[in-house]
């Protein structure tokens, strides 16, 4: 079976109304940061998705736009 990249399972999982959640490895692939960043993200309000043993997923869109709201409040204090 071969890998589907993020968008072949946005595209598989629209019609259903689901988005994929991603795992640590996987946000910071696109990002391009350290788990150790991602760890730094959900400490200051990052939204997560809990999973079964103590995981942990992401929802792109919800991690966009919790970025976009950050970046706003940072420009409206400087």
């Amino acid at each position: 079976m071969a890998t589907q990249t993020l968008a072949e399972r946005e595209e598989i999982l629209r019609p259903t109304g689901v988005t994929p959640l991603l795992t640590t490895a996987q946000l910071m692939a696109v990002y391009g940061v350290s788990n150790w960043t991602v760890n730094e993200w959900v400490k200051a309000g990052c939204p997560v998705e809990p999973t079964a043993f103590r995981g942990r997923r992401f929802d792109l869109v919800k991690v966009r736009a919790w970025h976009a709201d950050a970046a706003a409040a940072l420009a409206a204090t400087a």
